[in-house]
């Protein structure tokens, strides 16, 4: 039996690519649609992304731009801030004799510590694929979901299946892991060409 995890990443208050995403899930026949953090940032239209994620059931954790939404607003009670505030850092499940793990940046809780791979043209770097086949080696799930660096790649990194999705508003992708064969597909969206590392000299 397979089982079918729709990715989004960094959505970055963009609703519109957030809506595409979906819409190719639905299209895919994805059972279950997460999101690796960054909902807030770079935009003024969180409420309508908030709401998209919540209406379709999206597993979210946060990441380091919904810190720094909380710090900015640290006293009004909304159902916006509300919900960023019971956002988890991590999320864990097992699916079909798999384990998947997310989080923002990189394991075990770290929002600002991404995984980068990529050059500015999108190819793997190795000596980055080393350090992080090293970082990872006690790392125990199959699968790790990570988003932060706006980089979009699928990279087995020692027993891991590290998967990226890239930002919906800056990459122009999600991506689709089917499970139990891992097999990962990423899709454009915005009608655009992918851009599989954006903001290539640093990430915030």
């Amino acid at each position: 039996m397979t089982y079918r995890i729709g990715l989004i990443s960094d959505v970055h208050c963009a609703p519109q690519p957030v809506a595409e995403a979906l819409a190719v899930f639905d299209r895919a026949g994805v059972d279950r649609v997460l999101c690796a953090g960054d909902i807030a940032g770079y935009g003024g239209a969180l409420d309508e992304t908030v709401d998209l994620l919540r209406e379709h059931g999206c597993g979210s954790i946060y990441g380091n731009h919904e810190l720094r939404y909380l710090e900015c607003n640290p006293e009004p009670s909304s159902p916006v801030t509300d919900y960023i505030r019971n956002l988890p850092a991590t999320l864990e499940l097992e699916i079909e004799g798999r384990s998947l793990y997310m989080v923002h940046a990189s394991p075990p809780c770290d929002v600002m510590d991404g995984i980068q791979l990529l050059d500015e043209a999108g190819e793997v770097i190795a000596a980055q694929k080393h350090y992080w086949v090293q970082r990872l080696d006690d790392f125990v799930p199959d699968v790790l979901v990570v988003g932060h660096t706006h980089q979009v790649f699928a990279e087995q990194l020692g027993d891991t299946l590290v998967i990226n999705p890239g930002s919906t508003r800056f990459n122009h992708t999600c991506a689709v892991v089917t499970f139990p064969a891992l097999s990962v597909e990423v899709f454009p969206l915005s009608g655009q060409i992918p851009v599989k590392s954006w903001h290539w000299k640093g990430v915030e």
